[in-house]
């Protein structure tokens, strides 16, 4: 089976050693992505900003991949506080559709650039194209 690399410009560049997604037959898994804005490359200002910054992100690489958010089988989410746990909750419920996906939420230490929210994804596409 082979994989391709996942890239697209309305997401961030990856600011390290990784690639924003890996395609391995259906299923993309998807990198850890901050709420940094694919344009300015700034982080967007506050937690509810910074998690839907984050699904935008998430989303886009969705897109490049052929998918969309419906396709996401799989979240893991790291949070620096689990006060903001309620409020991602509502975010999710906001901008996913059901039936929802399976998610682990832990609360971290510290994330890159100092941000708030850091979410991976796994994708299952119905058909590979």
């Amino acid at each position: 089976m082979s994989r391709q690399i996942i890239h697209t410009d309305n997401a961030p560049k990856a600011v390290g050693t990784y690639s924003q997604a890996v395609k391995v037959g259906q299923t993309v898994y998807i990198s850890g992505q901050i709420g940094l804005n694919p344009t300015t490359m700034q982080l967007a200002d506050g937690f509810e900003d910074q998690a839907n910054q984050v699904l935008s992100n998430i989303e886009a690489i969705c897109q490049a991949a052929g998918g969309s958010l419906s396709d996401v089988v799989k979240y893991n989410v790291s949070l620096v506080d689990l006060a903001n746990f309620n409020a991602l909750n509502e975010i999710f419920t906001a901008r996913l559709p059901q039936p929802y996906p399976a998610r682990a939420a832990v609360q971290v230490a510290k994330l890159p650039k100092d941000a708030l929210v850091e979410i991976e994804a796994i994708v299952f596409l119905e058909s590979v194209s």
